[in-house]
């Protein structure tokens, strides 16, 4: 305690004071030096917002070190911030270095211009889910998944092309790009259960898709549980969709929409609309709410 104190007296009470200061303001060099300092201070986050602080915070400290080479000749001072400026300007080429290295096949660039960089994702997170996909081409008329035979192991987004959903030869709707192909599959499942698709997804013209295989994406999820929320909105939002879109060709007798947000529309089915696969899952929760 006795060596603190003293040391505080050393530093405070003891050192000598400023009597006099000098009346002539320091360079343009100097000041220079302090609004660097004071806008690169303000960078965001991310490689480019790293990119920004160390740029600025460099050139900085390399004003300053010519400040104090040329104006007050101290070379401990010189020294200090010419090593500070070589720090930030490797720290910039590193971080420059990254962001140049992470480059992608046409594909994800377009998607992640499209779908991932508007919610904020940023390059190194979208790398991370890019390397656990792969591009695949599916050819005009050739199916993605067929009813009741097609097993569920992964999940697909349309980056190009247009795909018919059918149920028993009827037209349901269309998966246009960046749209999932079997996120109503994928969210009826559990990590550890199997199923079968229960619609046929046929490319009416030639498409081009990113797919996870369904193990290798939940072992992603486990390392990362920032991507696991992220495509549980992405799923949600993408089911939701389809559900508005299947909602469009639903009708009752008199030609009204089904309302699919509203409790009620149940009790508004009219008995002279025939059955169909479409509004198998009106029905089911009309049973439902009736128990």
């Amino acid at each position: 305690m006795e060596k603190n104190s003293s040391l505080w007296k050393n530093l405070i009470d003891e050192h000598p004071v400023c009597t006099t200061w000098k009346p002539e303001a320091e360079g343009a060099i100097y000041h220079l030096a302090s609004i660097l300092f004071v806008v690169g201070f303000m960078g965001g986050s991310g490689f480019f917002g790293l990119l920004y602080v160390f740029s600025l915070l460099g050139l900085g400290f390399l004003c300053s070190a010519v400040w104090a080479w040329v104006d007050i000749c101290a070379a401990d001072i010189f020294s200090w911030n010419f090593v500070l400026f070589v720090i930030c300007f490797m720290q910039f080429v590193h971080i420059a270095y990254q962001v140049r290295s992470i480059t992608f096949a046409r594909e994800f660039q377009v998607l992640y211009s499209s779908l991932f960089q508007p919610l904020g994702i940023s390059l190194p997170v979208f790398r991370t889910i890019a390397l656990s996909s792969e591009v695949v081409t599916l050819e005009k008329e050739h199916c993605y998944a067929m009813q009741g035979k097609t097993s569920i192991d992964k999940l697909s987004l349309l980056v190009s092309g247009r795909i018919r959903v059918t149920v028993d030869g009827e037209f349901l709707h269309y998966i246009f790009p960046f749209q999932f192909l079997d996120s109503p599959e994928w969210d009826s499942l559990r990590p550890t259960e199997e199923g079968i698709f229960q619609v046929t997804l046929t490319a009416e013209t030639d498409c081009r898709y990113v797919s996870w295989r369904r193990k290798k994406l939940y072992l992603l999820f486990a390392q990362h549980r920032y991507i696991s929320r992220l495509f549980s909105v992405l799923i949600g939002s993408d089911i939701a969709d389809k559900l508005y879109a299947l909602n469009d060709r639903v009708y009752i007798g008199k030609r009204y929409h089904y309302d699919i947000r509203l409790p009620n529309y149940y009790h508004m089915s009219s008995p002279e609309v025939p059955r169909s696969p479409l509004t198998e899952p009106f029905r089911n929760s009309r049973q439902y709410c009736n128990k």
